[in-house]
């Protein structure tokens, strides 16, 4: 029985994540979201978590039942999976192991977690220049779901999977990343400032 619901409960969510017409707000599909996480996801508590959807290219804040803030954001341009390897972001539930750039200025350039001192020009038009910049704000996710997002070879901690700010924010909204979820500066920002180590993230493909 249990089985069934499950199954039923992640049928409405795919659902009503697939096609915003079939519903009358952000917060119903947090909702229904919500429900889904806490039947698959039991003894967690979900109370404020992020919720990526990488179809979409969306990242919203939930927080009691409801969408705090929601942003654009750029996954993996190869799109979504967990390998080692693969540049796809990693499906499932994460949570937030460390957070970097308390007290960095917007566009500062960060390095394996290590502040450099210098920032970057963001290019607002939709283009690369080839780099890989992680900008402003590191969240440095780690995988809680074993051959999925964590484990040999499905580890998104040692993959160093982030949530960060990019320089190359005309891209934002498009999946162009080597597997991290890349924000806008100034999203990335307000968003670090709302959440703390232990926050959960969960990643779907819709």
């Amino acid at each position: 029985m249990r089985k069934e619901i499950q199954i039923a409960v992640l049928a409405v969510v795919v659902i009503l994540t697939a096609s915003a017409k079939v519903l009358p707000g952000q917060d119903d599909k947090a909702r229904f979201l919500l429900e889904y996480l806490r039947i698959k996801y039991q003894n967690r508590d979900f109370n404020t978590f992020i919720y990526v959807a990488a179809k979409n290219q969306k990242l919203y804040l939930i927080s009691d039942g409801k969408v705090e803030v929601s942003y654009s954001v750029s996954t993996g341009k190869e799109g979504v999976g967990g390998k080692i390897g693969s540049n796809k972001t990693p499906e499932g539930l994460h949570f937030v192991k460390e957070m970097v750039g308390s007290e960095l200025v917007e566009n500062e350039i960060i390095k394996k977690k290590v502040p450099t001192g210098k920032t970057a020009t963001p290019i607002l038009d939709a283009k690369t220049d080839g780099r890989d910049l992680i900008t402003s704000r590191v969240m440095h996710l780690k995988g809680l779901e074993e051959g999925v997002n964590l484990g040999e070879g499905f580890d998104s901690y040692r993959r160093g999977i982030f949530i960060h700010g990019t320089h190359e924010e005309g891209l934002i909204g498009k999946p162009v990343s080597r597997g991290c979820i890349r924000m806008r500066n100034k999203d990335v920002i307000d968003l670090y400032s709302r959440i703390e180590v232990g926050t959960f993230v969960v990643i779907l493909n819709n």
